[in-house]
C-alpha cells in the first residue's frame, strides 16, 4: 500500500481526491463514517465561506446549495467525493511509527503499512469538557456544544451558553429563535466580530486579500473595518477586543462571523455576562462575583486535536499539540499533517490548496 490518509472528513477526502486525479490511489481510514464531525454538528450550521470558494475536490459544489452551504449539503458534498475513493470506515488508527523507508499504522484492524501517511483527523476531533472548579458535582443539565442539535428542546427555559466563539454565538442565536425564555452568553475574552458579507462582498474575500500582509498591518485594517461595519456593543457587556484580529487568529482564536448575534445582543435577547470561574451548590460563579442558577448550561468550550496518541512520540507537535509544520512541509519524510489551522482566507479553500500541494509532493 503506497499512501494512507487518516480521516475521511473534508481534509482527508480533499487529499485523497487530489491524489486520485493524479492516478495515485490512496486508502482512507476512518474511525466512524465519512464526514462524521459534520454530521454531528448542530442543525442550523452553514459554511461561513462562499460556495464558490469552498469546494474540496475536482468538482464545484452545486449552485442549488446556495451561497452559504448548509450542514446537510456539506455532508452530501463529502459523500459525493467519497464515492470515487477507497474509504474504509470503522477503522481506528491508534499510532503511527516508522517502518524502514515508510510507516506502519497500528489500527483496530491490525497493522497497516504505507510509504506515505497523511494525518487529517480534523480540527474538531475531541470535545474539550469544561474544567471549572466544582463542575464534577454539578447536578443540573450540562451539555457540550458537540451534543447540541437545535434549540427546540430548550424552548421556555433559562439557558447559559459558555464560550463566544462561532459555535457559542450561533447556538445562542438559535436558542433565542427557538423560544428559550432567557439566553445568557458567558464571555471570557471579547471576540472579534465580523460581518459574513458586506454589500455582497464576503469576509472571506477580505481574508484572501490580506493574508500575506504583515500581521500588524492586517490588525490595523481589521480594526478600521470593524469600526465601520460592527457597532460598539460595550454598553451591552460585549466590548471591542484590545488585541488585533490576525494576532488572535495566529493564537487559534477565530473571529465570530455575525449570523444574528449583533441584533440579538442589541435587542436584549442574548445577554453577555462575565466568564464562568466555578460552580458551587449548583450555582454558576462568574468572574464579576455574580451567581446564576440556569436551567441548562451549554458549554461551547472547544475541541482538542488529540494528535498526541497518534504522532506525539515522533517529535512533530509543538507545546500546544499542533503540528510544527503543516501541509506539504512534511515534518518527517513521508508524513504529512493537514487541517489543523484556522486560516483567515477560509478553511475549506485552504484544505483544497493544501491537498493539491500534498498530492504533488507524494505523486
Amino acid at each position: 500500500m503506497s499512501t494512507v490518509v487518516v480521516g475521511a472528513g473534508p481534509a482527508g477526502l480533499a487529499v485523497a481526491s487530489a491524489l486520485a486525479r493524479r492516478a495515485h490511489r490512496a486508502t482512507v481510514l476512518e474511525r466512524a463514517s465519512v464526514g462524521a464531525s459534520w454530521r454531528g454538528h448542530y442543525d442550523r450550521l452553514h459554511l461561513h465561506t462562499t460556495r464558490r470558494l469552498s469546494f474540496l475536490g475536482g468538482s464545484p459544489i452545486p449552485r442549488r446549495y446556495g451561497r452559504w452551504v448548509a450542514r446537510d449539503d456539506v455532508v452530501a458534498h463529502l459523500d459525493e467525493m467519497a464515492r470515487d475513493l477507497r474509504v474504509r470506515p470503522g477503522v481506528t488508527v491508534e499510532r503511527v511509527d516508522p517502518d524502514g523507508p515508510g510507516w506502519v499504522l497500528s489500527t483496530s484492524d491490525g497493522p497497516v503499512r504505507a510509504r506515505d501517511v497523511v494525518i487529517a483527523t480534523g480540527y474538531n476531533h475531541t470535545p474539550l469538557a469544561p474544567s471549572w472548579p466544582g463542575v464534577d458535582g454539578y447536578t443540573g443539565e450540562l451539555l457540550h456544544a458537540a451534543d447540541y442539535r437545535s434549540g427546540a428542546p430548550f424552548a421556555g427555559r433559562d439557558v447559559l451558553v459558555v464560550g463566544v466563539g462561532n459555535t457559542g454565538a450561533e447556538i445562542a442565536v438559535d436558542l433565542v429563535e427557538s423560544g428559550a425564555r432567557s439566553v445568557r452568553l458567558a464571555v471570557r475574552t471579547p471576540p472579534h466580530i465580523v460581518r459574513r458579507s458586506t454589500l455582497g462582498w464576503p469576509a472571506q474575500g477580505t481574508g484572501m486579500v490580506v493574508r500575506h500582509l504583515p500581521v500588524p498591518v492586517v490588525d490595523v485594517v481589521a480594526r478600521g473595518l470593524a469600526r465601520v461595519e460592527v457597532p460598539d456593543l460595550s454598553s451591552y457587556g460585549l466590548p471591542r477586543p484590545t488585541t488585533g484580529l490576525y494576532s488572535r487568529m495566529l493564537e487559534g482564536a477565530t473571529p465570530v462571523q455575525d449570523v444574528g448575534l449583533i441584533a440579538a445582543v442589541r435587542d436584549g435577547a442574548v445577554t453577555p455576562v462575565a466568564a464562568v470561574v466555578g460552580i458551587e451548590d449548583d450555582e454558576v460563579l462568574l468572574a464579576d462575583g455574580t451567581r446564576l442558577r440556569p436551567e441548562v448550561i451549554v458549554a461551547a468550550t472547544g475541541y482538542r486535536r488529540d494528535l498526541e496518541p497518534l504522532v506525539g512520540h515522533l517529535g512533530v507537535l509543538d507545546e500546544r499539540g499542533l503540528p510544527r509544520s503543516h501541509g506539504a512541509r512534511a515534518p518527517r519524510p513521508g508524513l504529512y499533517l493537514t487541517g489543523f489551522t484556522t486560516p483567515i482566507s477560509g478553511m475549506f479553500r485552504e484544505l483544497r490548496l493544501d491537498a493539491e500541494r500534498i498530492a504533488r509532493a507524494i505523486a
